[in-house]
């Protein structure tokens, strides 16, 4: 197969454990992602031998303001330790904070004067934490419309950020629902994206569902990322629309090139 494919877990089979979700996915092929790990039980994850390929990366803190880098920085040092525990592949963060159940905060206040070489200055810091500890952490872009006011939310700010430290240990997060939904024009944000690509993550819109109940033509996405080379991980982040493993077989039929 060409591309990695995983699935979130927390987006599936909202009624079973934690645990048992990981065991199926894995079951069915797929690599796992998970968001908020305090609500987890680690031990149990541990024992079901699946494939972790991404997590929230942080609990709290932002890019933006001196207090919020600090709290990131505190943040991602622990969750590196859960990270390495589960031998997660990437760590993901976003240009704000998170709330309940580890989902972004659509609004963290006003731009300020200096913002952007902070955030660069803390991703180089998060660099260095993840080079001493052997990680890699993704930054996320978000929409404009379930996240307003998110700094660094579009996907042009996160590959401005990400090209601009440009190091091993921070890559994009590039994933094609919010890109859909922010800016269009998905294959070609794809290439200029692709030299700093760690994970490419998808849902249909509208409704955050599965490849092939909305608009957008994820056969054509996933044809043209392999005539560009990329054959690194693409994970669902998608509702099920109906049954579950249907909607896995509609993701694995779209990316299946």
């Amino acid at each position: 197969m060409t591309f990695q494919l995983a699935a979130c877990a927390e987006m599936l089979w909202r009624d079973r454990p934690i645990a048992w979700r990981a065991s199926r996915l894995k079951e069915m092929g797929f690599g796992v992602g998970l968001w908020n790990w305090p609500n987890w039980e680690l031990a149990a994850l541990e024992k079901t031998g699946a494939t972790f390929t991404i997590m929230n990366g942080y609990l709290q803190g932002r890019l933006t303001d001196t207090e919020g880098c600090e709290m990131l920085l505190a943040s991602a040092r622990e969750t590196s330790k859960v990270g390495k525990r589960l031998g997660v592949h990437r760590l993901n963060l976003h240009g704000t904070g998170l709330g309940d159940k580890g989902i972004p905060i659509p609004q963290i206040g006003a731009f300020a004067p200096g913002m952007e070489q902070r955030a660069r200055d803390t991703l180089h810091r998060i660099c260095d934490l993840a080079e001493a500890e052997g990680q890699v952490f993704t930054l996320e872009n978000l929409n404009p419309f379930d996240h307003p006011g998110c700094p660094f939310g579009s996907t042009s700010a996160v590959l401005g950020l990400v090209s601009a430290v440009n190091r091993p240990q921070l890559k994009i997060n590039l994933d094609l629902y919010h890109t859909q939904i922010g800016e269009g024009d998905l294959i070609r944000w794809c290439e200029a994206c692709l030299p700093w690509i760690g994970e490419v993550q998808v849902a249909d819109n509208p409704g955050r569902c599965e490849p092939g109940t909305g608009e957008i033509n994820y056969a054509g996405v996933a044809k043209a990322l392999k005539a560009m080379g990329y054959t690194g991980p693409v994970g669902m982040e998608a509702n099920a629309k109906g049954d579950e493993e249907a909607a896995l077989e509609a993701f694995r039929s779209a990316f299946t090139v």
